[in-house]
């Protein structure tokens, strides 16, 4: 008797297993879903107001979401769209990645050494107040119209950023964790890699992720005032032919291409550098 009433047992918790394994992703799903509800509603609530205040108002000063909606079909169709994004997306990876490369190293390098930070500290003081936008015709004329003026830009717009927080963070690396590697024998580059790096990690993203944000403000820039193609050239032609709704369209792409970024950005840098205790 007893052994049925074990082997029900059993066959009951076997059978109820599947269901136990399913309900963490079920309630994974409902916790993304009640996260992500608050941010559906409020765009829903923006496409709503705007649709309203572009009741009765000519096309050429608001168009419509339908309208956008449109534009972005039209422009689609004949890869026009398409085109602009990946020559904007290829630059702006392009200039922030090489100034992200430098940046770090540098930051790092004067963080550390303040000889060498008293040096550099009043270029990069001058030069970061500049904006990129003042180097455009600089840029192309030094480098020419192609792509690596605009690349040029955004890597300026990069590395200032990335240097001066990686040396906020470098700078931050508490005194005693320095004593405490320095007295358990670690050489200068021990120190380096195990203690400052470390700790810096988290400002690095920080500038990295700010940099990004302000590489999208300096490619349409650019773009407007030396390219055939990008979204910044598409804003500004639109402009010319006096379609307001491929403006409309351009910003809204160049939004979402930002926002895709940024997250792509978040997840891998969530997941790759974990340890340094990355939290977005």
């Amino acid at each position: 008797m007893m052994k049925t009433t074990d082997l029900a047992q059993t066959g009951v918790s076997t059978a109820a297993s599947p269901a136990a394994r399913q309900a963490p992703r079920s309630r994974a799903v409902l916790d993304w879903l009640a996260g992500s509800l608050p941010g559906f509603a409020s765009v829903a609530a923006g496409i709503i107001i705007w649709h309203i205040l572009s009741l009765g108002v000519a096309p050429l000063f608001l168009p419509s979401p339908y309208d956008t909606l449109m534009a972005l079909i039209e422009l689609s169709s004949d890869g026009t769209l398409q085109q602009s994004v990946i020559a904007s997306a290829y630059r702006i990876l392009s200039g922030w990645l090489a100034g992200v490369v430098i940046g770090i190293p540098l930051g790092i390098f004067m963080g550390m050494v303040p000889i060498v930070r008293r040096i550099c500290d009043p270029y990069i003081e001058f030069f970061r107040f500049i904006p990129p936008i003042a180097f455009v015709t600089l840029a192309v004329i030094w480098l020419g119209p192609g792509e690596m003026s605009k690349i040029a830009l955004i890597f300026y717009t990069t590395v200032f950023i990335v240097t001066l927080n990686t040396i906020a963070g470098a700078k931050a690396t508490l005194d005693l964790r320095l004593q405490a590697a320095s007295a358990l024998g670690a050489s200068r580059l021990q120190i380096l890699t195990t203690v400052v790096v470390p700790s810096t990690v988290p400002y690095m993203v920080t500038g990295a992720r700010i940099a990004m944000g302000n590489s999208f403000l300096t490619i349409v820039s650019a773009e407007i005032v030396a390219a055939q193609e990008g979204l910044g050239a598409l804003i500004w032609n639109a402009r010319n032919y006096g379609r307001t709704d491929w403006v409309f369209a351009g910003i809204i792409v160049l939004g979402i291409m930002g926002l895709c970024f940024d997250r792509v950005l978040r997840f891998a840098t969530s997941k790759l550098l974990y340890r340094y205790q990355i939290r977005h």
